[in-house]
């Protein structure tokens, strides 16, 4: 399933560029480009992870995983949607491995928390992994697994975290993309748990 636009609100069109990578916001992008959808809570502070790292191509923020088409902020917000905030992020492969995405993504916040990230509360805060390809998911997967022992050597709880296949992105009003860019001071829920992801988490089992 693609990017889906919400008509009824001021939405990135196609030419709309990423605020600080000055690259496109929305497909179709260019042909090798791999994608996937990260929910670590508040998509203002995860977003901005991303779009640091070399080798991503764009980053925009939006929903997923609920039910319903075209959430909009406040009913996602509500809860009344099951739909996640999430980043989503278009990759060069050839440039940036999909395990330090993962990487990424598991350091910098705390995947056993279930329906929260911190004092931000609500299933729209879950941690989430949303692919778009098997072998993704299967490597989403085994890091998953790997990394489990390691929170709970450091005291955490089991990992909570969603993992599957793209259930479809409805990317977010315009005022939400690279928001912590636009507005420097703005809100940042992310925080890490401080517990490192071994290197043994990427290793892929065979189908």
């Amino acid at each position: 399933m693609g990017i889906f636009s919400l008509s009824k609100h001021e939405m990135p069109g196609a030419d709309e560029k990423h605020f600080v990578l000055q690259t496109p916001l929305a497909g179709p992008f260019a042909e090798g480009m791999q994608q996937v959808l990260f929910g670590m809570g508040c998509f203002w502070g995860a977003e901005r992870v991303f779009w640091q790292m070399e080798g991503v191509f764009t980053t925009s923020v939006g929903y997923a995983g609920g039910q319903g088409v075209a959430p909009d902020y406040e009913a996602v917000c509500s809860g009344s949607t099951g739909h996640a905030e999430v980043v989503h992020v278009v990759y060069d492969p050839k440039s940036i491995r999909f395990e330090i995405l993962l990487k990424a993504f598991w350091e910098h916040h705390d995947p056993t928390q279930g329906d929260r990230q911190g004092n931000d509360r609500g299933s729209q805060y879950r941690s989430a992994i949303f692919t778009f390809s098997k072998v993704d998911q299967m490597q989403a997967l085994a890091s998953k697994a790997a990394y489990g022992p390691s929170l709970q050597a450091g005291g955490f709880g089991p990992i909570t975290t969603q993992i599957s296949a793209n259930p479809g992105y409805y990317i977010a009003e315009l005022y939400h993309q690279q928001y912590l860019a636009k507005n420097p001071d703005g809100y940042c829920g992310i925080g890490g748990t401080g517990v490192s992801c071994p290197r043994g988490a990427f290793k892929t089992p065979h189908p």
